[in-house]
């Protein structure tokens, strides 16, 4: 089987075209994908940092490399949580939430250009594939032997 009848293969081959767009379009304001998408997944009312790793997807090495880059920046603040003072949640700072609104705004462009290509059902047929994806995989059933 050649790497391009493969479904790994062409769903590596875009998430890296997507990765290297989104990282191109973040260094012109100092950024990177990764921390777009940690301003994007912050609540208003905080959320802890132990369950931004889980939401993204993300490793905690990676996580607080990018959460320590982003308070350094001033993009967020750490705050100890009022009630469980083991908990630590993270807010966005006025800058922070700029940044939010552009990183928003290329998602949302990314979004826009992709639903000008492609039709409602390839679209929702897409969503329907990677969702079944997610399951099996989430399932753990990829490599049993049928």
């Amino acid at each position: 089987m050649k790497p391009e009848e493969t479904v790994d293969f062409h769903i590596r081959w875009s998430w890296s075209k997507i990765s290297r767009a989104y990282n191109i379009e973040a260094a012109k304001y100092g950024g990177t994908m990764s921390i777009g998408y940690v301003l994007l997944n912050i609540e208003k009312e905080g959320t802890p940092s132990t369950k931004l790793g889980p939401k993204m997807g993300m490793e905690s090495r990676s996580l607080t490399r990018t959460l320590k880059a982003m308070e350094e920046d001033g993009l967020i603040k750490r705050v100890n949580d009022a009630a469980d003072k083991r908990m630590v949640r993270v807010f966005l700072t006025d800058k922070g939430k700029k940044e939010r609104e552009r990183a928003r705004a290329v998602v949302l462009a990314f979004n826009k250009a992709v639903q000008q290509k492609l039709s409602k059902e390839q679209l929702e047929s897409f969503f329907e594939v990677m969702n079944t994806m997610n399951s099996l995989l989430e399932e753990n059933h990829i490599f049993e032997d049928k």
